[in-house]
């Protein structure tokens, strides 16, 4: 992914990819956070499968045998971080070190015996009448949307 990159001249979404993003597939999209899920033999082949054509069209590996070899080993490589039960999230940091990139890992758990934290809360709320703001005056005109 980076193989072309002047390192030291990234910046901003590259270089926050580059220190801490897993690429995802198909998207190619980042996420600095993966979690560890359970998966069966025909989710992990369909995912192989989906990786060696993101490797063959979209990042020229030389043939499909090549691209199929390189997503299992990445596919091997990601089991390996898998050790922590299901739902445990891995964060990444990758660096530049002695002309090579270096990454390393670390376990996000879940605090024991503390309450979720909750980010959202859903309320029901009464239909308001028109003309009516949500505190129960009349609402200021509109200027422009409808």
């Amino acid at each position: 992914m980076f193989s072309e990159d002047e390192l030291a001249m990234l910046d901003g979404k590259r270089r926050a990819a580059f220190r801490s993003g897993f690429l995802g597939i198909p998207s190619l999209g980042w996420s600095t956070l993966a979690q560890i899920v359970s998966v069966g033999p025909h989710d992990r082949a369909a995912a192989v499968e989906m990786l060696t054509r993101c490797l063959q069209d979209r990042f020229g590996a030389p043939d499909l045998a090549a691209a199929r070899t390189a997503a299992e080993m990445e596919f091997e490589f990601a089991g390996s971080l898998c050790s922590q039960s299901p739902g445990t999230l891995i964060g990444l940091q990758r660096h530049f070190e002695n002309d090579a990139i270096r990454e390393s890992f670390r376990v996000l758990s879940r605090r024991t015996g503390a309450a979720p934290l909750q980010g959202f809360s859903v309320l029901e709320a009464e239909e308001l009448d028109e003309g009516e703001a949500p505190d129960g005056s009349a609402a200021p005109e509109s200027g422009g949307r409808g």
